[in-house]
């Protein structure tokens, strides 16, 4: 299978180049040149193990890697979970289930696309004997997932950038005490959109990037997004059959891949009972959804970090979609957000997803309604995905709450909502570790000249 940039400017590119490449040198993000079908596969698949159903999953999308490969692969990067089922779903009521995806080694939902990931990488380095330079901004959970993914492995380091005081303690702690010497977490002046502004203008230099071999851990990364759509897969196989095609899926959202995941498996051919987009306080999802307006405004901090996003980067493989597959009114659009910061859809008709958005307010409020009600704790970012469905006005739908993170990387939050602070011994082992953090200017000269100062040596 071909995988072919949204803006249509870049050639076709095999599964291996689309993952070590990252963003296509056109500026665009990549995509299966065609979809597969999955609608035969289906009853195939119906009792596989989670890494099974990952390993057949991504063959559809790549034949260089044989079946016992991927297989190998998937049971490697699932074999660190805390619980059998990787991916559990609970259920809460008759209405309400969670699907639980903090079971990984760094308690948040990345850590099923950067396992994955990160033995992509190595086994890549294995074949071209050529080292890496991995590159990605993270609002929270990715820079610890990314890191976590590659930590120790022979031929990479890991460079993350992350908006210093504007990640929780715990999140920061996770990136900055692994005293690994592949590790480098830059803590830059500014906000995460401001980070991954950074970045895409460093990825921009093609000249910079054959130079370090540099790739993307970022969810620009074609790899990223088909990872996470196993899950989704994995949960609708656990539902009742008769409530598969009913139930809709409400996913905390900031920089749209994690809900994007999912709604392309109904592009797929499966048949998928509809998304919600959850968003905190910086909404400009929901004001999109609802709108038709795609309005960049000021990131305002939150109780939910990883959410305090206004520039969506997966919002383009959205819009390559939506707009008929048409990498010529997908460049028009890109190019007014970067100059304009905006754009209008005329007679825009949302029929793709549902939207709710909370505001730091309701999450506590939130928290402690569920822990009242269900006797669950639930994280800042899953509290957002369960707005208007608890209380008096709450819908009779069938919903599946994704749920993105573990509350033990929110305790002061928790704690102020229900008067309880969990924890987890994998972060307070953590905090007897040295910190190592480098702080930087959000500006693409920085952090190329930090990358050819620290970074592998082709």
């Amino acid at each position: 299978m071909k995988f072919q940039s949204t803006r249509g400017q870049s050639p076709a590119v095999s599964f291996s180049e689309a993952v070590a490449i990252g963003l296509a040198p056109d500026g665009g993000l990549y995509l299966p040149a065609q979809l597969p079908d999955l609608s035969s596969f289906l009853s195939q698949w119906e009792d596989l193990s989670y890494p099974e159903l990952c390993a057949s999953f991504f063959e559809l999308f790549d034949q260089e890697l044989s079946s016992a490969e991927w297989l190998d692969l998937a049971q490697r990067s699932y074999s660190g979970f805390a619980h059998s089922e990787i991916a559990p779903l609970r259920q809460l009521d008759d209405q309400i289930r969670v699907l639980e995806l903090f079971h990984g080694p760094t308690l948040a939902f990345k850590d099923f696309a950067l396992q994955l990931l990160g033995n992509l990488y190595e086994k890549q380095i294995a074949r071209t004997g050529t080292p890496i330079n991995v590159l990605g901004a993270t609002s929270g959970d990715t820079g610890a997932a990314a890191i976590h993914g590659l930590l120790g492995k022979d031929g990479v380091s890991v460079f993350i950038l992350y908006p210093n005081g504007r990640v929780s303690p715990l999140q920061e702690r996770q990136m900055t005490r692994t005293e690994a010497d592949n590790v480098f977490p830059l803590a830059i002046e500014g906000n995460f959109d401001d980070a991954q502004k950074a970045l895409k203008e460093v990825f921009s230099d093609q000249e910079f990037r054959n130079q370090v071999a540099l790739s993307a851990v970022n969810s620009i990364n074609i790899a990223r997004v088909l990872a996470q759509a196993v899950y989704y897969l994995y949960a609708w196989f656990r539902l009742p059959v008769k409530e598969r095609e009913e139930t809709r899926f409400v996913v905390p959202s900031g920089n749209f891949g994690n809900v994007l995941a999912g709604w392309m498996l109904g592009r797929m051919g499966v048949p998928m009972g509809g998304f919600q987009v959850a968003t905190n306080q910086n909404d400009i999802l929901y004001r999109f959804f609802s709108t038709g307006r795609y309005q960049v405004d000021e990131v305002r901090p939150s109780l939910a970090p990883s959410m305090d996003i206004q520039v969506a980067s997966n919002f383009e493989r959205f819009l390559y979609y939506a707009l008929g597959e048409d990498p010529v009114r997908v460049r028009e659009v890109m190019h007014g957000i970067k100059n304009h910061g905006s754009f209008v859809w005329k007679d825009f008709e949302n029929s793709h997803f549902t939207v709710s958005r909370t505001d730091d307010e309701e999450i506590g409020k939130i928290i402690a309604h569920v822990y009242r009600e269900y006797d669950y704790v639930v994280d800042p970012h899953t509290a957002c995905g369960f707005a208007g469905i608890c209380g008096p006005d709450a819908s009779s739908e069938k919903k599946v709450i994704v749920s993105t993170a573990h509350p033990a990387k929110f305790p002061q939050t928790i704690q102020k909502a229900i008067g309880l602070s969990p924890t987890h011994p994998f972060l307070e082992e953590l905090a007897t570790h040295k910190e190592q953090k480098f702080p930087l200017q959000a500006h693409a000269q920085d952090i190329r000249q930090f990358i050819l100062s620290h970074g592998q040596k082709k």
